[in-house]
């Protein structure tokens, strides 16, 4: 059983998936922020792959793509990174980022090098359920969740079919819009919320996009198995002078 399947066993609620991009704010800090997050009490960690076009995500996140890319960042670095990570990290480890790095450093090898050096989870929102289906049995027999997202605008069949091709979790983007910290959620966002709560999917969802506080964490997770924080932490990490101190009150900030 993946590392993912057995967290979402265990734990049916407030699970907190903490979004920071690979090598931001400098080149190494991507293994001291993971162990940061799991000992402050993040129980996924999603680390993103850089990319120059991050075109669905807002400007805090696109702007720490730009400076790990400046600070060198690169697909075969990050996959080195998760292998340091994993040394000390158990909890569950989700690369999310742009088709295009992937295939230019290949798809094949980048999944294997992946599940070798300990990812459990991917992420790849703009890949095509039919390219999907064609790497499907490479994923399955690596042992890799592949989770998609649904949206405000997914029809019900289309979230009835992600749910069958996700492993892991589905995503629930949160609103049509790019990545970004906001307050509160709309009385459609939570109708779209209940919506997927009473679909009976397969697998359970986490909604992302827009949680920033213990409010849109709390309220998300009335209505999933919990959320994905994202742009909040970027900002705290840009900012921070002590990683062990700041990552541990913000994951705490979000949980109680």
């Amino acid at each position: 059983m993946s590392r993912l399947k057995q967290l979402f066993q265990e734990k049916k609620n407030n699970i907190l998936s903490v979004f920071y991009t690979a090598g931001f704010p400098k080149l190494n800090d991507t293994v001291e922020i993971a162990r940061h997050l799991q000992s402050g009490g993040a129980d996924i960690i999603e680390i993103g792959i850089p990319f120059s076009d991050p075109v669905a995500d807002g400007p805090t996140i696109q702007a720490s793509n730009k400076v790990a890319l400046d600070n060198g960042m690169t697909v075969k670095f990050l996959l080195d990174q998760v292998k340091e990570i994993r040394k000390d990290v158990s909890i569950p480890i989700v690369l999310m980022g742009y088709l295009n790095p992937v295939l230019q450093y290949g798809f094949e090898k980048f999944c294997k090098e992946a599940a070798a050096n300990g990812v459990d989870g991917l992420i790849l929102p703009d890949m095509p359920l039919d390219e999907f289906n064609e790497h499907k049995d490479l994923t399955s027999s690596l042992g890799l969740d592949v989770i998609f997202l649904v949206s405000p605008t997914t029809s019900s069949e289309r979230i009835n079919m992600i749910d069958g091709l996700s492993s892991g979790f589905v995503y629930a983007v949160s609103s049509s819009s790019t990545t970004g910290a906001k307050k509160g959620f709309t009385t459609d966002q939570e109708q779209y919320f209940q919506k997927l709560k009473s679909a009976n999917l397969k697998n359970p969802f986490l909604i992302g996009f827009g949680i920033s506080d213990h409010a849109t964490f709390s309220k998300a997770s009335e209505y999933g198995s919990g959320a994905i924080v994202g742009s909040a932490f970027i900002n705290l990490l840009q900012e921070s002078r002590n990683f062990e101190k700041d990552i541990s009150q913000f994951v705490e900030s979000l949980k109680s």
